[in-house]
């Protein structure tokens, strides 16, 4: 059986995404799909970057301001949802482009990969959590070790989300969350992916525009958008505040901070997550990269794009 093919559209935080998903939709007869775990929430367009309707150009967005922000959506509901939107869009026979910046979602998308039970709400979740508040992780380690020593290896122990996982998925299941990865991996892709990535050939560029993303931000309201999310009764602790652009301005509310200082931190932590998006992206070695020069706009970008697609038959 022929795999559905899909377009994606990938790379670093502000380097143009959006906007060339819209262009390449309006050139393939496509629709977009944002693969972005922050746009899902509403109230949130400005520090998401999530696009306006000017911005879509008529073009259907999916998978945008869908959740409330008071939910935390794990990475196989989003998948559930994106998914249901792809095969949507395929029976219309349109293209689906996914856009976004979330590379564990967009493979898990592709891939058609399950995620290993458990909830983070769960009643086993809860027990480990007791039981590492009474006990610390170095219990909760020790038995990572005995039943899934491929895990413990591969963990650092401070790292204690996925710590709490991995013994999660053991007791819920009776398997280790490394064999239901090693089983899922060897099954054959749902989709057959084109990735072109998006990134600027000069890193100094990159800095400068999420910095410049950042002063537009908060010259559109960024501190009212968190603000009112607070007022409305989102959970300090919610995943939805726990976003770039969001957490960092919190103490501005309470008086705590600047918005000068929390501005440069949000710039700080934008910069550090497109260095980690870059790095998880290039170990695809199937991503065509198109590399963008200062000061140009996405007119080059789009005709090295049109080329691509019409040496893989797209176009």
């Amino acid at each position: 059986m022929t795999q559905p093919r899909v377009l994606c559209v990938v790379g670093p935080t502000a380097c143009g995404k959006t906007k060339f998903g819209v262009l390449l939709a309006k050139r393939c007869g496509g629709e977009v799909v944002s693969i972005d775990s922050m746009q899902i929430y509403k109230g949130m367009a400005i520090g998401t970057a999530a696009p306006t309707e000017e911005e879509m150009e008529g073009v259907p967005h999916h998978m945008v301001a869908v959740a409330d922000p008071r939910e935390s959506w794990s990475a196989a509901r989003f998948t559930q949802e994106a998914d249901a939107c792809v095969q949507s869009i395929l029976a219309r026979n349109k293209l689906p482009i996914l856009a976004g910046g979330t590379g564990l979602y967009l493979d898990a998308l592709i891939s058609g990969r399950t995620f290993a039970p458990g909830s983070a709400g769960g009643a086993v979740r809860a027990q480990l959590e007791r039981e590492l508040e009474a006990g610390g992780i170095e219990p909760l380690l020790a038995e990572l070790r005995r039943v899934d020593p491929e895990s413990a290896e591969r963990l650092h122990p401070a790292d204690r989300k996925r710590i709490l996982r991995a013994l999660e998925v053991y007791r819920e299941t009776g398997k280790t969350i490394s064999r239901h990865n090693r089983e899922t991996q060897a099954l054959p892709k749902k989709y057959a992916p084109i990735c072109l990535g998006l990134a600027f050939r000069d890193r100094e560029e990159m800095k400068r525009r999420i910095d410049l993303r950042v002063d537009a931000m908060l010259s559109a309201g960024l501190l009212e958008e968190v603000r009112a999310l607070v007022d409305s009764g989102v959970p300090r602790s919610s995943t939805a505040l726990q976003a770039i652009g969001y957490k960092e301005l919190l103490p501005v509310l309470d008086g705590e901070a600047s918005l000068a200082e929390a501005a440069e931190e949000v710039k700080l932590r934008s910069r550090q997550y497109a260095k980690r998006q870059l790095t998880w992206l290039r170990r695809n070695g199937e991503i065509h990269w198109i590399l963008r020069e200062k000061g140009e706009d996405l007119r080059p970008a789009l005709q090295i794009a049109t080329e691509i697609l019409t040496a893989q038959g797209l176009q």
